[in-house]
């Protein structure tokens, strides 16, 4: 039987991660390997529904904890509903976001501390990390960002400048702490060559 792996897609606002999820695909299936691809917050019925809870309305419509729970709740319907039945068929599952954007933005930036956010997700998800997590870094992301949200953002991507320099810092501390399952990927230039460094990131699992 093919053995089923769970990659995560990961950065912060304006790297392309969204481009890439979908390019990624696309050259993995190239491959001959059956990709399911998925998104965060969603990715299940349950899950989708929280989205638009998380991602709708004022700044203050949650604090950082029920926002961090809310995330996690959806998390758990999206491993449960998704993700662990296509790797028990074999498949590989490609998620935009998965638990380490909790960890960057709620535990880092948001103030709750990585290992507690860690802790809240674990309880839902048990031992369901990504095999492999890749965060495209990108010194204009901000800059990126601003252009592409000029007509509105959601609650989240519109936050302050400060909020998402500490959300780039959260997502390389969990890089550094988990060198063996995170890795940093350079998302300058051409499309096309981000895609390939994603491929040279995956390359033992290929």
């Amino acid at each position: 039987m093919t053995t089923g792996r769970f990659i995560a897609l990961e950065g912060g606002e304006g790297v392309g991660k969204s481009t890439q999820v979908r390019a990624l695909a696309e050259a993995l299936r190239q491959r001959g390997i059956d990709v399911v691809v998925t998104r965060e917050p969603g990715g299940s019925e349950g899950a989708e529904r929280i989205r638009e809870l998380l991602l709708k309305g004022s700044e203050d419509r949650w604090g950082a904890r029920a926002e961090a729970l809310l995330f996690a709740a959806a998390r758990t319907d999206h491993v449960e509903k998704t993700i662990r039945p296509a790797l028990a068929r074999g498949q590989w599952v490609l998620s935009d976001r998965f638990i380490d954007s909790s960890l960057a933005y709620q535990g880092g930036a948001g103030g709750l501390e990585i290992d507690a956010v860690r802790a809240i997700n674990a309880f839902g998800i048990g031992d369901s990390f990504p095999d492999r997590t890749l965060i495209l870094v990108h010194h204009e992301g901000g800059a990126r960002a601003r252009a592409r949200d000029a007509e509105g953002s959601d609650r989240i991507g519109g936050r302050s400048d400060d909020y998402h320099r500490a959300v780039n810092a959260g997502f390389r501390a969990v890089a550094e702490a988990e060198a063996d399952r995170v890795m940093l990927v350079d998302a300058s230039g051409s499309p096309e060559n981000v895609t390939k460094r994603l491929l040279a990131a995956l390359e033992d699992f290929l």
